[in-house]
């Protein structure tokens, strides 16, 4: 079981010469934190949807690590990584349910299919990855930590399916706490604000997102650099926290969570208001490189052509 540390400069000592799995890895947040903890001493499997990016995070790591494409709404493919990340690198200590895509528009204008997929990834994606690890996990007392977000904060509109499926990952992970904590496996759920990924740089070009972002406290709308994010998730990996705030600053809004989605929608009412339906569902679509691929790979798998 690995104890406790307090900064950057301690966090490889409690999880040096352990194995962490962290999915999504490819870019964004999952390959900055990969190397951090790789950076940490960690063995690391990478698993992602994107094969060749997901070699080229791999192959600038220091430690060992394995790479696995894998979709994690496939649950047999999942069991198959798992199977290969204890083979090759020994049983997970950490497992990050990292993996997360996202479609900005109007409820009513977005594909039923689409919608369905930001839930399947980011939530049941998220059960499928801690059921292939929780042997493990339990077998060397581990940690599991979900990736959510602010967006289980307060709700916003456009972003429907995203907000439903990060509140859900919050609440699957509070209550396994409690169903693993006798197997001594730790939970942990991180919530993340405004984060330099390829997905929040699309929000900008959504006129009702970035209106959101816009009109918040200078401080509160402030984008941080994915490595910053990293060192944050780290930090409290290494000290198996039950919650990870990136920024540290996010704890306190905990509190006030009751007020967030009447102080949401009084914010975005003006801009949805100011835009015709149709301007709103002129922006509808996936966000991100890597969502974008998921689901184009998910839509090639049916013999649909990739969209743009």
């Amino acid at each position: 079981m690995f104890v406790a540390a307090g900064h950057r400069a301690g966090t490889g000592a409690p999880l040096r010469g352990r194995v962490a799995v962290v999915t999504g890895a490819a870019r964004g947040v999952g390959e900055a934190l990969a190397r951090r903890l790789s950076d940490a001493g960690m063995s690391v499997a990478l698993l992602g949807r994107e094969k060749d990016t997901l070699h080229r995070a791999a192959a600038a790591l220091p430690n060992r690590t394995v790479c696995v494409e894998a979709d994690v709404t496939d649950r047999a493919a999942l069991e198959s990584a798992a199977d290969r990340v204890e083979r090759e690198l020994g049983p997970a200590s950490v497992v990050v349910a990292n993996a997360g895509i996202a479609a900005g528009g109007p409820f009513a204008d977005t594909p039923a299919e689409l919608w369905q997929r930001v839930v399947d990834v980011n939530l049941v994606g998220s059960a499928n990855t801690a059921r292939a690890f929780l042997t493990q996990l339990a077998h060397t007392r581990g940690y599991f930590l979900q990736i959510a977000s602010t967006a289980a904060f307060g709700s916003a509109p456009m972003m429907s399916a995203y907000c439903a499926s990060k509140a859900g990952a919050e609440s699957f992970a509070l209550a396994l706490r409690g169903e693993v904590e006798p197997e001594h496996i730790g939970v942990g759920v991180a919530y993340l604000h405004w984060t330099g990924t390829d997905m929040v740089a699309d929000i900008d070009d959504h006129p009702v997102l970035s209106a959101l972002r816009r009109n918040q406290p200078r401080f509160a709308r402030r984008v941080h650099p994915t490595d910053r994010v990293a060192d944050w998730l780290a930090a409290g990996i290494a000290r198996r926290a039950p919650s990870v705030y990136a920024p540290p600053w996010l704890r306190w809004c905990q509190p006030l969570r009751p007020l967030f989605p009447a102080l949401v929608a009084r914010t975005t009412r003006r801009e949805l208001r100011r835009h015709s339906p149709a301007e709103l569902a002129a922006d509808l679509g996936v966000l991100g490189a890597g969502g974008r691929a998921d689901w184009n790979a998910y839509r090639s798998a049916d013999g649909t052509p990739d969209q743009p």
